[in-house]
């Protein structure tokens, strides 16, 4: 009886390739041949997979993923990855867009990986647990306090200040970048935009003075940037308003490894008890450099 003769069948077949999410047209399959090992961790057969289906694996793993591995597997992979439309797209399902749309960013890759991020360096900003996290540098008069806010501020969720005495009140914080996940090849290349907030106020009945002093600075911490403008005086029986500092670094070279946050003030007519400037939800954020000031 002669024998039966087996036949390998291709289960290839033509086919009408639709659109990918980012708008290309699905004409490659990613197919991977069965036999030897393979630097991509996988081993044996594997079906040809359309490109749509690629890319919707790949923007439902992690990011740093993406990146750090299927970016290695194959040129078609790596291009999925490195296109402007997978970022956009991983973006738009993340929720993160620009703050104007109408300057959409050069690189949308960097932009997600800075804004997802994205979080405010100072500690303990607002008062909650006193003075940890602060250096004094000065405490005069009556020394530094911190209290419930005196009047209501835009944000309900803050609700306590640091006060200042009749004497100067100087407190600072010291960021390290590296600490804080921001490399020094991340700071040179890239030099994101650095952005400061800081918030203060007066009591009604007595005049006060606030002042701040942000620098950015080199590993031997000496300044290569300053951000420090001029006093703000408020008079006697004003109307306590709540006042926002900003200000927002850019442009300032390679070399910044640390941020220097300097702030404080004292009252101007020298009441015991502490009568000077208000001051809470300070920030300093790296931030996407498309985003409006």
């Amino acid at each position: 009886m002669p024998r039966s003769r087996r036949v390998k069948v291709s289960h290839k077949r033509q086919m009408a390739y639709p659109k990918t999410r980012m708008g290309q047209l699905d004409s490659k399959h990613i197919h991977t041949a069965s036999g030897g090992r393979r630097s991509d961790a996988f081993t044996g057969v594997m079906p040809d997979v359309p490109l749509a289906v690629v890319e919707e694996i790949l923007l439902n793993m992690p990011a740093h993923q993406v990146v750090q591995v299927c970016r290695l597997v194959c040129p078609v992979w790596k291009e999925l990855v490195d296109s402007s439309a997978h970022w956009k797209e991983r973006c738009r399902r993340e929720g993160i867009q620009p703050c104007d749309a109408s300057r959409p960013p050069k690189d949308w890759c960097q932009f997600y990986f800075i804004t997802k991020k994205r979080r405010n360096l100072i500690k303990n900003p607002k008062a909650d647990d006193k003075f940890t996290g602060w250096t004094v540098v000065h405490n005069g008069g009556d020394s530094w306090a911190s209290e419930e806010n005196r009047t209501p501020f835009p944000d309900v969720t803050v609700t306590k200040c640091f006060v200042t005495s009749y004497g100067l009140c100087l407190k600072k914080q010291l960021i390290d970048l590296q600490k804080e996940g921001y490399t020094a090849a991340f700071m040179d290349q890239v030099q994101p935009h650095i952005k400061i907030s800081d918030w203060y106020g007066p009591r009604f009945d007595c005049g006060c003075k606030y002042q701040i002093c942000v620098e950015l600075l080199d590993q031997k911490k000496e300044p290569i940037d300053t951000f420090q403008p001029e006093k703000v005086v408020f008079e006697q029986w004003n109307d306590e308003p709540w006042c926002q500092m900003t200000h927002v670094f850019k442009d300032y070279g390679p070399g910044v490894r640390f941020i220097s946050f300097t702030h404080g003030g004292r009252d101007t007519l020298f009441w015991a008890g502490h009568y000077g400037i208000r001051i809470t939800n300070s920030s300093v954020e790296i931030c996407p450099a498309a985003e409006r000031e």
